[in-house]
């Protein structure tokens, strides 16, 4: 029922930034928080950072600093603002919705690659 569509990912040099959004549509009553997730080849997969419905951020402490999540409510789109990257940032991201009784939603992920 629930669709995230996440956009801005990219290639780029070591600190430079990049704005990933994602984009909600569907019925997401039942969704608690929302966050961004990162993997890469190898690793595990590790939350970065997420908000909740009344805008109250938690950051993985590998980005505090850096990163910056925020949300439209109206428009329903979530964004991850990335400054100063790293090599080491390089990862898939995806966003999420979060839920207490479901699992949660997930969407395609978007790639980002930092050059040293």
């Amino acid at each position: 029922q629930v669709q995230l569509v996440e956009s801005g990912g990219g290639s780029v040099q070591a600190g430079e930034s990049l704005t990933l959004s994602c984009a909600a549509s569907g019925n997401t009553f039942d969704v608690y928080a929302m966050g961004w997730y990162r993997q890469a080849p190898g690793k595990q997969r590790e939350e970065v950072a997420s908000i909740t419905r009344g805008g109250n951020p938690s950051y993985a402490d590998s980005v505090k600093g850096r990163f910056t999540i925020s949300r439209d409510h109206i428009k329903n789109i979530l964004y991850l603002q990335m400054n100063s990257l790293k090599p080491e940032d390089t990862a898939v991201y995806t966003c999420t919705g979060k839920r207490k009784y479901d699992s949660d939603y997930w969407g395609q992920g978007t790639q980002v690659t930092v050059s040293s």
